[in-house]
């Protein structure tokens, strides 16, 4: 006998996940280091094991709302709209969880209001209580964020005086907001590209990884991706021009999100319009766009040189893994070669990745959204420095316009791997946190399967 499923089911298991989450996290997570315990305390081990017990039941929770999703009778959109506010409700109030970024985010926005270039120094730069909370890897590293995610950042800084409670809040606040933005655009774009809005919505925006990392960790890939979605929203539309521009707002809070504009390009000429048009229609909106945006936020145009700002150089992109191995097989052998294999490693990604975007977009044509989703996951899997959340960048239209059910099969089982590969505190895991955190799993699994079989036990005893 199947485990029964409803919605009011998948509600409560993925509520009782988040919650138990955000209460090992005020132990366990990335808290301000006034609150910082010993790894070896008590309390923080026992934090750690709630978070990932926490994780697991999330994950167990959507795994069987996306059966839901695939039955004879699934829930509407709204409903799953429903789901994701009561999952993310703990999460709310809890720490900052598997990343520090949202305090580089709150310093950078001081650094802006104070008038210092954040594409020249560091947090380090402000000095103070806020500077502290980055971590030590960051704090000499220029910004890496586009003017609008910087004014952003600086406006926050001026409401909230440097008060870390308010700043971290209204951080999350932003995250939430991107995160409603991307939840109002799947539907319309799955509609577009032929897919299911409901099956769109449970991969693009109740992912445990938009949860753990755009919500828990307020990340500003949250307002990246929100403000990705709707501009190709508008493209769709009667406003091509909006679209580029909502686009164009959206790499101006990260990068890699300026692809979007060849989807915007490739909408235009699917509507009607006439190929060069829509190249000058895009460019001069985009154009105007950055402008207007950096002009507005008064950090001037040192973003263009900061996208070179470095990666942590013990990241665990696929591109330094091999460029460390090869310099250490290089070291053995005494040749003098060996510092260049890191960027020799990452020139040859950025150079597969190019191929790979070109192929796509040669290959997939007539499915825009679907092509830019497979384009920007190339990015991050072949790019310098990977995160988990990076994952959300083709995950997010890929769930709006995946063609067929084994690609969402797919999509969910790398969530499911990614959903586990961070500690809440944010930092590297030593062997004994790693115990735990596998503790912590079991545990869920074990209680999951209890559940299960209590659940089988009647029906069972009716039949004997």
């Amino acid at each position: 006998m199947a485990f029964p499923v409803d919605l009011r089911r998948c509600q409560v298991l993925g509520l009782a996940g988040t919650a138990v989450l955000a209460l090992g996290g005020d132990t366990a997570g990335a808290l301000p280091v006034r609150e910082l315990l010993a790894p070896a305390n008590v309390r923080v081990a026992l934090g750690l094991v709630g978070v990932y017990f926490g994780v697991v039941l999330l994950i167990a929770a959507w795994l069987l709302l996306g059966r839901l999703v695939r039955s004879t009778e699934p829930p509407s959109p709204r409903a799953l709209l429903g789901v994701l506010v009561i999952w993310a409700a703990p999460l709310l109030l809890a720490p900052p969880l598997f990343s520090r970024d949202v305090y580089s985010y709150l310093a950078q926005g001081a650094m802006v209001d104070a008038h210092i270039d954040v594409y020249a120094h560091g947090p380090a730069q402000l000095g103070g209580p806020l500077a502290d909370e980055v971590a030590p890897l960051w704090r000499h590293t220029a910004a890496p964020y586009g003017p609008v995610f910087l004014a952003v950042a600086s406006a926050l800084a001026g409401l909230t005086r440097g008060e870390l409670p308010a700043g971290l809040f209204g951080m999350r606040l932003i995250a939430l907001f991107g995160v409603a933005l991307m939840a109002a655009a799947l539907p319309r774009l799955a509609r577009h590209s032929g897919a299911d809005p409901a099956a769109a919505l449970w991969l693009g925006a109740l992912n445990p990884l938009v949860l753990l990392h755009l919500v828990a960790g307020a990340h500003n890939d949250a307002i990246m991706l929100g403000l990705l979605g709707v501009g190709l929203v508008a493209a769709l539309g009667r406003w091509p021009a909006l679209g580029a521009v909502l686009v164009m707002l959206a790499a101006l809070v990260k990068a890699p999100a300026v692809l979007g504009l060849a989807a915007v390009v490739v909408l235009q000429v699917r509507g009607g319009y006439r190929a060069a048009k829509a190249v000058l229609t895009t460019v001069l909106a985009a154009a105007a766009t950055t402008v207007a945006a950096t002009a507005v936020a008064g950090t001037g145009y040192g973003w263009i040189g900061a996208l070179n700002t470095p990666v942590s150089p013990q990241n665990w992109a696929l591109t330094s893994l091999l460029g460390r191995a090869t310099g250490a097989l290089l070291e053995r052998l005494g040749s003098d070669l060996a510092p260049l294999a890191v960027p020799a490693w990452h020139l040859l990604g950025l150079a597969l990745t190019s191929a790979l975007i070109a192929a796509i977009w040669w290959r997939l044509r007539p499915r825009p959204v679907y092509a830019l989703g497979l384009s920007l996951a190339a990015v991050a899997a072949f790019g310098p420095a990977i995160r988990p959340w990076y994952a959300l960048w083709g995950l997010f239209l890929i769930a709006a316009a995946a063609p067929t059910a084994s690609v969402r099969h797919r999509v969910a089982a790398v969530t499911g791997v990614l959903a586990l590969a961070t500690l809440p505190s944010g930092g590297p895991a030593d062997t004994g946190q790693l115990v735990l955190a596998v503790s912590g799993g079991v545990l869920a699994v074990v209680v999951l399967w209890q559940a299960h079989q209590a659940a089988q036990a009647p029906a069972w005893g009716h039949t004997a």
